[in-house]
């Protein structure tokens, strides 16, 4: 048998790539990280207007990677509870902890400063080498190892390769995983709002007339605020003057959380969804969005990615062969049997929101009446404080 010396890259230095390395921390693994933007970007990520719903799982597993020590407690904002209203309904299905439960719902953090303590966590991580401003031109499976061409003409070989790259992934089609991409013809705009009435710790999705609405949370009087509608609205918005925009944004909420200003700029994210038809094949897997890019309407991707990043860690971790066939597999059909379900069922919900006709909206309405029942939310509260 050939000696190997479990050599793995990681393209992509995203939340899921780097919790996947720092996983890995300790063990005799040798890893390249490769990352396209410049180291600078990666020690000091600018913010970027998304914050991040994490369950009581994640913020385990963050402990468990000595991450979360280095995220500022300040910035650490407790959710009490989730809310979902339909339309001009004022019936909203609440999600609450148990009383007897003095844990919050789950807890909000910007992205930008979970990326800086992941990066921290692992700038000076042994057995890693950090490679940034590399980007990867292919990769291919020669015989028992893979062979990675950098941007600039130069290769590595190793053992494994791990795609951490996006949903829009370059290396799934190399390696022949087909994907289901689904541009979705919406754009997310995202950022700080401050308001007049107190959120109380509780994150709203509101649907309303083909858009949707979200705040989270983040202290007395500031939320982040999510507008989700159709492109080319999201781009005349962009184009309004601030005042205009706090005036659109305070009337389209109804006064429900009172006068809206800006505390930040609004970022546009186009809305594409993916669930790659498999996430692991001969030396190669996927993590992260490259495997699932979740609609962001569940919150739920940064906690998807972790916890497959962690799984693969741990499958491999005491294995001979990293690339061996048996822990990727296992690890392929652990990540599709905790996904799947909650992917396609998002994909229907969300279809099922955005849509106004008189039909949809009576289903609508029944569907928060039957989420609002006692077993339901008691499983919603068990997927977010496991």
């Amino acid at each position: 048998m050939t000696d190997r010396k479990r050599r793995i890259a990681v393209v992509g230095a995203g939340p899921a790539g780097l919790g996947f390395v720092r996983a890995l921390a300790g063990t005799d693994t040798e890893i390249t990280l490769l990352e396209r933007q410049p180291l600078s970007v990666l020690a000091a990520p600018p913010f970027d207007g998304r914050e991040i719903a994490l369950t009581h799982r994640s913020m385990r597993s963050l402990r468990d990677l000595g991450v979360w020590p280095l995220i500022p407690s300040a910035e650490i904002h407790d959710m009490h509870q989730a809310r979902v209203l339909n339309g001009r309904s004022r019936f909203a299905m609440t999600i609450a902890p148990n009383f007897a439960d003095h844990r919050p719902l789950g807890v909000l953090i910007s992205n930008h400063l979970l990326r800086r303590a992941l990066f921290e966590a692992v700038q000076h991580q042994a057995n890693v080498a950090i490679r940034a401003g590399c980007g990867v031109d292919r990769a291919a499976l020669e015989g028992d190892r893979v062979v990675v061409t950098l941007a600039d003409g130069g290769t590595i070989e190793v053992d494994l390769l791990i795609a951490a790259d996006s949903r829009f992934s370059r290396l799934r089609g190399q390696f022949g995983i087909d994907t289901g991409i689904e541009p979705l013809g919406r754009t997310m705009l995202v950022g700080r709002i401050r308001h007049d009435a107190d959120a109380e710790g509780a994150a709203t999705e509101w649907f309303v007339s083909g858009r949707t609405i979200a705040m989270l949370p983040l202290g007395r009087g500031l939320s982040s605020i999510v507008v989700t509608l159709k492109t080319d609205e999201a781009e005349a918005l962009l184009a309004l003057p601030q005042p205009a925009l706090d005036r659109w944004l305070t009337g389209y909420c109804r006064g429900r959380w009172g006068a809206m200003r800006l505390a930040t700029d609004l970022h546009a994210y186009p809305l594409t969804i993916t669930y790659a038809h498999c996430f692991a094949v001969e030396r190669f897997a996927l993590v992260g969005d490259a495997a699932v890019g979740m609609h962001p309407v569940t919150a739920h991707g940064f906690n998807f990615g972790l916890a497959g990043a962690m799984r693969l860690a741990r499958l491999i971790s005491n294995v001979p062969d990293v690339g061996a066939n048996r822990p990727l597999g296992r690890y392929a059909l652990a990540h599709r049997l905790e996904t799947r379900s909650l992917y396609q069922a998002t994909r229907t919900l969300v279809a099922l929101f955005t849509n106004d006709r008189p039909t949809a909206m009576a289903a609508r309405h029944a569907a928060v009446r039957v989420g609002a029942l006692r077993p339901v939310r008691g499983a919603l509260r068990a997927l977010l404080m496991q």
